[in-house]
């Protein structure tokens, strides 16, 4: 008879990523006007070529998301940078990015062990 220790080991181990806080730049006038203007001349709705077809496009909150991250050397205030993602869009392609960054899927490489 299995016991309930031997099936949960069987069970991949889950890590939880560090909240990520938005910086400075995304409160200052300089990010608000440009994505105002970007909304203005694209409209109001997600850009996302991925976007799920289940899902309102217009009508939604929109995220003026870097097409290349900052952190991976993406132009800061650059609008051929910036697309206009709707929550999901911009938490799914985000969650990719950071995971990348990582390595393996979003799961830290293991620290080597000290015997």
């Amino acid at each position: 008879m299995k016991t309930l220790a031997a099936r949960l080991r069987l069970l991949p181990a889950r890590v939880n990523l560090p909240q990520k806080k938005a910086a400075p730049l995304y409160a200052s006038p300089e990010w608000r006007s440009l994505i105002a203007s970007i909304i203005a001349e694209r409209g109001r709705r997600c850009e996302d070529p991925a976007h799920d077809p289940g899902r309102p496009r217009a009508g939604v909150r929109l995220f003026g998301d870097h097409i290349k991250e900052l952190a991976d050397g993406g132009a800061l205030l650059d609008r051929r940078n910036i697309m206009l993602l709707c929550g999901a869009c911009h938490s799914r392609k985000t969650a990719a990015a950071r995971a990348r960054r990582q390595g393996d899927g979003g799961f830290p490489s293991p620290s080597p062990t000290h015997e």
